[in-house]
């Protein structure tokens, strides 16, 4: 079972991505999943997170306002809308598969992850 980053690249500071990760199976349409990030020489951290059927969602506190996370059960995918983009959202975004149906912002908690696609902001 794969999943499947995509959408990264070098964007202006203000300009928007979208991310998309896609699984390979619908294995995961029952499961939390989410997106984190890795900068260099910074720990991962939880961007985003969103339940099995899309009714909770949640944010880190940088992103609220700017990103949003969605999902299409019917096509496997998990996508991230990246607004307003900064250069301190630059990192590698990865999304991961929950063992839980519900929300979770731990690492611990997420089980597969796929192998992530480069945002680069530049100012």
């Amino acid at each position: 079972v794969q999943l499947q980053a995509s959408g990264g690249g070098l964007v202006q500071a203000g300009g928007s991505l979208r991310l998309s990760c896609a699984a390979s199976t619908r294995r995961f349409s029952n499961n939390g999943m989410a997106w984190f990030r890795q900068a260099p020489g910074k720990e991962r951290e939880f961007v985003a997170g969103i339940s099995w059927n899309g009714d909770n969602t949640s944010y880190t506190d940088s992103a609220k306002g700017r990103f949003t996370i969605s999902r299409d059960r019917s096509k496997n995918t998990v996508y991230l809308q990246m607004n307003s983009l900064k250069p301190e959202d630059t990192a590698v975004y990865s999304c991961a598969a929950s063992i839980y149906a519900s929300v979770t912002t731990s690492s611990t908690y997420y089980r597969y992850w796929g192998q992530g696609t480069q945002v680069t902001v530049s100012s």
